[in-house]
């Protein structure tokens, strides 16, 4: 091949232009990540949506149904064993696609362990039981999809994935949770579920065919290298904690203002219908559009470009609900519009952050630090329940929304540090590891261990602030007490008060870890010689 035809080539592949989305469109990498997608949505649609519908309609005790809900766990938890799946190979097909087989045999064989239950309440925590092997296998193959989408991928392929995965993963949910519900009231529960565990079987031979990643990467020598080098290899690049940040911080804004959007629809006084046709159907649909158009335009503007359009898009989208609260009396289709505006935008910028995310990603340990960064993106959604909550409660549902639109200021902003506006598409650069002074081991151990108490004071302390509140709003005539809820927390009675307590103390032993991971990368001492140089984003050099 001549050098000009090796130029017009690359520039073909080259992310950035509409070239790029053709190519991605009709990559068999492209197609193989996005079909096994159906594969990590159909357990996900049983486990969160009918198995609790079910139990609950064959007059399973509703606190027996809340609990076996405990079984969705696994999918949060999941980056605890993601480092055993950088360290063991299977014996067969790969590392990746050799544990997406393993999952899926075994989400076969527990699925189908479901149909044979027979349908009578003793049985519930039988079904909890199989609930939760269904979770833990799914959560597996998600692991090794996810990875293995991070390692076979080309850059130009990534956005077209994104988007596809999720209207694919969608469909999955939709037909084992909302479908299955609606074909068991026509036939048996044994039948739907059985029909839902051969929905597995193409799957594997769709595992058997994909394609293997261009580039392999020898596997950790020990589950030590396995669990602490995701961790420094990560940390170890420039601006890492600014680039943590911002994970946390780029949909917080979009996540605050949805996750009280029910609660608000009943306080704004619309009915069940115009809430479900809302909800279940406009929303879902524009989800799916969003992150399909935001995947496919990520590939054509550049990701640079696609954070800051989708980000700016997704913080004024709550516009639409300021209006809804300034209706007043429920006005049905503003409220469609304003929902549907939404979630589109929310689409459009979870389809270009994902992209940021398998970016991220070294691929030597993609099983573990794309679960970890995936875990962290979570958090927005699980604290903002709490915060949008007390907000609501202090100021009133229109100053809410005003108020999430300014807390998506800080993400924009911390986009700027690392891809300056006008970047179409930012590089990351491998730069060498730091040559900052060694620390030594005792000085590790105790610095882990300071952060560690000081992130279990702070944890209590915070407990102890919102515990105080709750009771001054219960009772302001006894004033305000901090004291007497923080040293309750040193005196646990029953399991509310215990559990509290270890989640203070992981709180805090999380904190010490990443104290320690952090002075580890940054030193060098504890650097991994052999594995891949830490990249870092560059905006010069996509501009």
């Amino acid at each position: 091949m001549s050098e000009q035809q090796g130029k017009s080539t690359e520039q073909t592949a080259r992310p950035g232009t509409w070239a790029s989305l053709a190519r991605a469109m009709a990559s068999w990498r492209t197609a193989s990540v996005t079909l096994l997608s159906f594969s990590s949505g159909l357990p996900l649609g049983l486990v969160w949506i009918a198995i609790p519908d079910w139990l609950r309609s064959i007059g399973v005790d509703i606190r027996v149904v809340g609990i076996i809900t405990l079984a969705q766990a696994p999918w949060s938890f999941k980056f605890l064993w993601s480092p055993l799946m950088d360290r063991y190979v299977p014996p067969f097909w790969g590392r990746r696609r050799g544990w997406m087989a393993v999952a899926q045999v075994a989400l076969f064989a527990t699925t189908l362990a479901l149909a044979g239950i027979g349908e009578h309440p003793e049985t519930a925590w039988v079904v909890g039981a199989l609930a939760m092997a269904v979770a833990f296998s799914a959560a597996t193959q998600d692991i090794a999809i996810d990875a293995y989408a991070v390692e076979v991928l080309r850059k130009e392929e990534q956005g077209v994935a994104v988007g596809a995965r999720v209207a694919v993963y969608r469909a999955a949910m939709f037909i084992a949770g909302s479908a299955a519900i609606t074909l068991a009231g026509r036939v048996s529960w044994k039948w739907v579920v059985i029909g839902l565990a051969a929905l597995y079987l193409p799957m594997l031979i769709v595992t058997r065919f994909a394609p293997e990643p261009e580039e392999t990467f020898t596997p950790p020598k020990s589950l030590k290298d396995a669990v602490w080098y995701p961790f420094v290899g990560f940390l170890a690049r420039h601006r890492a904690l600014e680039i943590l940040a911002f994970v946390f911080l780029y949909k917080l804004a979009d996540n605050l203002g949805g996750t009280l959007l029910r609660p608000f629809l009943v306080d704004m006084g619309y009915s069940d219908l115009h809430r479900g046709v809302a909800l279940g159907t406009i929303g879902l649909f524009g989800t799916i559009a969003g992150t399909l158009v935001g995947g496919a335009w990520t590939t054509v503007l550049g990701l640079g470009r696609a954070l800051w359009v989708f980000g700016v898009i997704q913080i004024v989208s709550n516009i639409g609900y300021v209006l809804v609260a300034r209706a007043g009396a429920p006005t049905p289709w503003l409220m469609y519009i304003a929902i549907g505006f939404e979630n589109v935008t929310q689409g459009l910028g979870t389809g270009a952050f994902s992209v940021l995310l398998m970016r991220l990603t070294q691929k030597r340990f993609s099983a573990t630090q794309f679960a970890l960064l995936s875990s962290l993106f979570s958090i927005p959604r699980v604290v903002a329940g709490p915060i949008a909550g007390f907000l609501v409660y202090a100021i009133g549902w229109e100053p809410f929304f005003w108020f999430t639109m300014v807390g998506g200021i800080p993400g924009l902003l911390l986009l700027a540090r690392f891809v300056p506006l006008g970047v179409k598409d930012p590089d990351f650069d491998v730069q060498s590891r730091p040559t900052t002074r060694a620390v030594t081991r005792p000085v590790l151990l105790g610095s882990a261990a300071f952060a560690a108490v000081v992130g279990m004071v702070l944890g209590a302390m915070t407990t102890a602030l919102l515990t105080a509140v709750q009771n001054l709003r219960k009772a302001p005539e006894k004033g305000f007490d901090f004291a007497t809820p923080f040293t309750a927390l040193f005196q646990p009675s029953g399991v509310t008060d215990w559990v509290t307590l270890a989640g203070i103390v992981v709180f805090g032993l999380t904190v010490g870890l990443l104290t320690a991971a952090v002075l580890a990368a940054r030193s060098g001492a504890f650097y991994l010689p052999e594995q891949e140089a830490p990249p870092t984003p560059s905006g010069a050099a996509g501009s």
